[in-house]
């Protein structure tokens, strides 16, 4: 059990404990996944988390990589139609400390107040024997802070199947819910023929829309994150709020909220470490391809992932008054197969 869940999710970094735990964990990887150990023959250490080895997101829609005896589950990446889907194999001891993890940091955000979830998703989607998908688990992060969660879409995958009767059941006995979907079915669901009962519910009610996942197809209706915020919010109750996290299949547990000056803040049991594209090398200042890490991953070497997306790591203190490291997040490396939880 890693110390560092005990703090506050963005209190100032403690950058050797960071470290220490992180070697500690490659070298367990190192020893217990063979594969791992091919990719990384002869690391021996590191100084710095710039100098901690890592795995590109993209092996793990080729390789199942485990270090743990037992593999609870497997965690399968969105994918676009025909494309590979990453595979993450997930352990008991990285769940709960994931758990533990996506928890402190979206109540940061949104409170940690119990309100009933609503998931612009189909039940379905939860009986894949052995496998999760990646929509669910964004869902399921969730869970923590949900007194009870009810899934909205009539029909998997149709966001136009929304079930507004339901909605209005749940709107008839909370005055304070949460809704989560994958950002473009958040919005199509959203916008498919709300009732005008619904609608005036709506404005007695706070909601906390959160949501996840790419901007390609909204961009190609030239849909903003304004547009998209404006439109959730139109009818909600005061109070109401949209929030937007950025996170990987590859890296679960660890999210990365937008805060209200614009930033991903990184919490402190987490890492983030910018790559020139070209020669992988670390940049200060400047924009370049993301390497995430995180010290919950026990069960399988992804504790340490270089993404295809493309950010700048931002000096200074935040606006928006939180503590410790922060990124833009600026879309991803050109040609580079369009991904289903981080494309932006």
């Amino acid at each position: 059990m890693t110390a560092l869940l005990d703090m506050p999710p963005f209190a100032a970094r403690d950058a050797g404990r960071f470290l220490d735990e992180m070697v500690a964990l490659t070298r367990h990887h190192l020893a217990g996944c063979p594969e791992y150990r091919r990719i990384w023959p002869a690391w021996n250490g590191a100084t710095s988390a710039e100098e901690l080895p890592f795995v590109h997101a993209g092996v793990f829609k080729h390789v199942l990589l485990r270090t743990a005896a037992v593999t609870q589950r497997i965690l399968r990446s969105s994918g676009t139609s025909g494309a590979a889907t990453s595979r993450i194999a997930l352990d008991e001891e990285s769940s709960a400390l994931q758990s533990r993890s996506s928890t402190a940091i979206l109540s940061d955000f949104i409170g940690s107040e119990i309100t009933p979830l609503l998931v612009v998703d189909h039940s379905s989607a939860l009986r894949q024997r052995g496998e999760i998908s990646a929509r669910i688990a964004a869902a399921m992060s969730l869970r923590p802070l949900a007194s009870e969660i009810v899934f909205l879409l009539g029909r998997a995958s149709d966001p136009a199947s929304i079930q507004w009767d339901v909605v209005a059941e749940v709107l008839r006995r909370k005055s304070h819910l949460r809704v989560y979907g994958f950002t473009t079915m958040l919005w199509q669901a959203w916008r498919s023929g709300m009732p005008s009962s619904v609608a005036r519910q709506i404005t007695e009610t706070r909601i906390d829309f959160v949501h996840s996942g790419g901007w390609k197809k909204l961009e190609a209706e030239q849909v903003t994150p304004a547009d998209f915020n404006v439109a959730l919010l139109r009818d909600a109750g005061d109070g109401s709020r949209v929030i937007d996290y950025y996170g990987l299949v590859e890296q679960v547990g660890v999210v990365y909220p937008l805060c209200n000056a614009g930033f991903r803040h990184v919490a402190a049991w987490a890492e983030v470490v910018v790559r020139d594209p070209y020669t992988l090398q670390p940049i200060h200042d400047g924009v370049g391809m993301l390497q995430l890490m995180n010290v919950l991953a026990r069960g399988a070497p992804y504790h340490s992932v270089l993404t295809e997306d493309l950010g700048r790591i931002a000096a200074g203190p935040c606006p928006c008054g939180r503590d410790g490291r922060r990124f833009e997040l600026l879309g991803r490396v050109p040609k580079a197969e369009t991904r289903g939880c981080a494309n932006v």
